[in-house]
């Protein structure tokens, strides 16, 4: 039986689930495949990876290691250069997070994002020292569906996942989050389809943020 509420350690995923970056996130990667390939790709190509690190996604278009650091480049600066201007949060997702930092609920984050990129999201919401921890691509050797990045935030607060839950947007949340032993929420607002969510048996599902304040 998964953990049941009230959950003492909140774990939440960024892009799609805290901020709405998938606009951009999809941009970068065609600008990207523009500038090394000439090419372009649809959204749902994109979106079946998303929430995997950065480069692995680029090395599917090149085995050359030193052209999957020059089109990382090209990503981030596509990416950062206009993060600010595009990236807002999800509506009601910044009065949470405060309300839950409040309460003392122990919050970490849990990304596949560069700690540069995830600090960058963070602080533009106005919630970065909320966080007890931050989870990033650098602090792991595997990532998502892989449950390292979970174990690892747990690991870090010193909390057993038994009264920790992982909130997410995507399948790949999902699927690290179980693994790893804690309950798992989606979110209703991301860009993946319900039922590809469904398919993952989430034990509570988000309609709106102010909801998980009902589990804690």
């Amino acid at each position: 039986m998964p953990p049941q509420p009230p959950y003492r350690t909140l774990l939440f995923d960024l892009d799609g689930t805290l901020i709405d970056s998938i606009g951009l996130i999809f941009a970068s990667y065609n600008h990207t495949l523009r500038v090394h390939r000439g090419e372009e790709r649809d959204d749902d190509f994109w979106l079946a990876k998303l929430g995997t690190p950065l480069r692995s996604q680029l090395a599917e278009f090149t085995d050359d290691p030193l052209e999957v650091e020059a089109m990382a480049t090209t990503y981030r600066e596509h990416n950062h250069g206009l993060h600010d201007e595009l990236v807002r949060p999800y509506d009601g997702v910044v009065e949470l997070v405060r309300e839950l930092d409040q309460r003392g609920t122990e919050l970490g984050l849990v990304t596949s994002k560069s700690r540069r990129g995830a600090r960058k999201g963070l602080d533009l919401i106005g919630v970065r020292d909320c966080f007890r921890t931050l989870i990033c691509l650098e602090d792991v050797q595997q990532h998502k569906p892989h449950p390292a990045p979970v174990l690892a935030a747990l690991e870090r607060l010193s909390v057993a996942a038994e009264g920790a839950i992982y909130i997410g947007d995507s399948p790949h949340d999902l699927i690290s989050g179980r693994a790893a032993g804690t309950a798992t929420a989606a979110v209703a607002w991301g860009p993946f389809p319900r039922a590809e969510l469904d398919a993952c048996e989430p034990d509570h599902w988000l309609e709106h943020p102010s909801d998980l304040l009902a589990l804690v």
